[in-house]
Protein backbone atom coordinates (compact mmCIF):
# COMPACT_ATOMS: atom_id res chain seq x y z
CA UNK A 1 0.00 0.00 0.00
CA UNK A 2 1.10 3.15 -0.87
CA UNK A 3 1.41 6.18 1.47
CA UNK A 4 -0.44 9.42 0.58
CA UNK A 5 1.77 12.75 0.23
CA UNK A 6 2.30 14.65 3.13
CA UNK A 7 2.23 18.39 3.53
CA UNK A 8 5.14 20.03 5.46
CA UNK A 9 5.76 19.78 9.49
CA UNK A 10 3.21 22.16 11.10
CA UNK A 11 3.04 22.90 14.74
CA UNK A 12 0.56 22.45 17.14
CA UNK A 13 -0.08 23.51 20.95
CA UNK A 14 -2.29 21.62 22.43
CA UNK A 15 -3.16 20.94 26.26
CA UNK A 16 -1.24 18.46 28.09
CA UNK A 17 -3.73 16.17 28.97
CA UNK A 18 -4.75 15.64 25.27
CA UNK A 19 -1.34 15.30 24.44
CA UNK A 20 -1.59 12.46 27.11
CA UNK A 21 -3.86 11.17 26.26
CA UNK A 22 -2.43 10.88 22.54
CA UNK A 23 0.59 9.43 23.65
CA UNK A 24 -1.31 6.57 25.94
CA UNK A 25 -2.69 5.72 22.67
CA UNK A 26 0.21 5.88 20.17
CA UNK A 27 1.73 3.39 22.98
CA UNK A 28 -1.07 1.36 23.22
CA UNK A 29 -0.94 0.76 19.43
CA UNK A 30 2.48 1.28 18.76
CA UNK A 31 1.54 3.82 16.57
CA UNK A 32 3.06 7.48 16.41
CA UNK A 33 1.81 10.33 17.41
CA UNK A 34 1.16 11.96 14.02
CA UNK A 35 -0.41 8.43 13.42
CA UNK A 36 -3.16 9.36 16.68
CA UNK A 37 -3.53 12.57 15.16
CA UNK A 38 -3.99 12.33 11.74
CA UNK A 39 -6.53 9.52 12.79
CA UNK A 40 -8.22 11.63 15.09
CA UNK A 41 -8.30 14.93 12.16
CA UNK A 42 -10.07 12.71 10.11
CA UNK A 43 -12.71 11.57 11.86
CA UNK A 44 -13.06 14.78 13.17
CA UNK A 45 -13.21 15.98 9.29
CA UNK A 46 -16.18 13.30 8.23
CA UNK A 47 -18.55 14.33 11.29
CA UNK A 48 -18.59 17.55 12.28
CA UNK A 49 -15.78 18.71 10.05
CA UNK A 50 -18.34 17.28 6.92
CA UNK A 51 -20.98 19.31 8.56
CA UNK A 52 -19.43 22.91 8.49
CA UNK A 53 -18.59 21.66 5.04
CA UNK A 54 -22.14 21.08 3.78
CA UNK A 55 -23.10 24.48 5.48
CA UNK A 56 -21.10 26.79 3.74
CA UNK A 57 -21.48 24.23 0.30
CA UNK A 58 -25.60 25.04 0.98
CA UNK A 59 -24.98 29.49 1.82
CA UNK A 60 -22.70 29.16 -1.58
CA UNK A 61 -25.51 28.19 -3.59
CA UNK A 62 -27.83 30.41 -2.12
CA UNK A 63 -25.47 32.94 -2.92
CA UNK A 64 -25.37 31.71 -6.69
CA UNK A 65 -29.30 31.72 -6.65
CA UNK A 66 -29.59 27.95 -6.88
CA UNK A 67 -32.18 27.62 -4.42
CA UNK A 68 -35.88 26.17 -5.14
CA UNK A 69 -39.74 27.96 -4.52
CA UNK A 70 -40.65 26.24 -1.35
CA UNK A 71 -43.87 26.74 -2.57
CA UNK A 72 -43.93 24.89 -5.67
CA UNK A 73 -41.64 22.13 -3.50
CA UNK A 74 -44.89 21.74 -1.84
CA UNK A 75 -47.09 21.48 -4.59
CA UNK A 76 -45.06 19.19 -6.20
CA UNK A 77 -44.84 16.59 -2.82
CA UNK A 78 -48.95 17.19 -2.85
CA UNK A 79 -49.01 15.97 -6.03
CA UNK A 80 -46.45 12.86 -5.40
CA UNK A 81 -48.60 11.83 -2.42
CA UNK A 82 -52.17 12.32 -3.98
CA UNK A 83 -50.92 10.24 -6.97
CA UNK A 84 -49.22 7.39 -4.77
CA UNK A 85 -52.77 7.38 -2.45
CA UNK A 86 -55.10 7.03 -5.67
Amino acid sequence: MTKPPLSDPIALRIPEDVLADIDTIAQATERSRSWVIVRALRTYLQQEGAEILAYRQGLEEVAAGDVEDIDQVLKDLERIASDKVA
